[in-house]
């Protein structure tokens, strides 16, 4: 399970382009806790510990403690704005969240045990459709990632998301289809032989 962030934040009475530009020269960036039927909060958190949270590699797929003004607000992060050159944070956005809300999170798929696979053996390649897969699941059960073990699998079999073992509650947001997650595609030497062989068979019957 995903761990539990902590961070703490300042409330911010001013909106606006110039007043988010002052934030940012002091370190802080803006952010806002929304949802729950309640009124958006406006708030800026520490440039360094929003850098740091971020850099754990499952910020957007942890439950995130909002520590401001005296109370914490449970809350899972929806988006993120990055500078597009110096790839710094410039707003986030919270999703407020009841302890066992049902949430909506992408959770990064980590793919095993390849020397099991009888089509990578045979040099077969393993060809990633999805690196991650949206899950609906309960906020205080969200995994950091999700295990897809290609034990078996031959040259063009297909890993759909079906064979794949989700955390028990947690299923699919994609629901009206079973979804590829991976395919096992054959070797570049082993497709020119096959094409070659294709080639030969035309010239003979020709």
């Amino acid at each position: 399970m995903s761990d539990q962030l902590t961070l703490s934040a300042e409330p911010r009475d001013r909106a606006g382009k110039g007043a988010s530009r002052h934030l940012r020269r002091e370190g802080r960036v803006p952010a806002v806790i929304y949802g729950d039927k309640k009124t958006p909060v406006s708030i800026s958190l520490n440039e360094r510990e929003l850098a740091k949270a971020l850099g754990s590699g499952h910020f957007m797929n942890s439950v995130v403690m909002i520590e401001a003004d005296g109370q914490v607000t449970r809350t899972l992060p929806k988006d993120v704005q990055f500078h597009p050159v110096s790839d710094r944070p410039l707003h986030v956005d919270f999703l407020r969240i009841g302890e066992h809300s049902t949430v909506t999170v992408a959770v990064p798929l980590r793919f095993t045990n390849e020397d099991a696979s009888p089509g990578i053996k045979r040099g077969g390649v393993l060809s990633i459709v999805r690196h991650e897969v949206e899950l609906i699941v309960d906020a205080a059960e969200i995994p950091d990632e999700i295990v897809v073990d290609v034990t078996g699998y031959e040259v063009g079999d297909s890993i759909h998301i079906s064979a794949v073992a989700l955390p028990r509650g947690a299923k699919p947001a994609i629901e009206d289809r079973d979804f590829t997650v991976a395919t096992i595609t054959a070797p570049s030497a082993l497709k020119s032989a096959e094409g070659e062989a294709e080639d030969a068979g035309d010239t003979a019957g020709a």
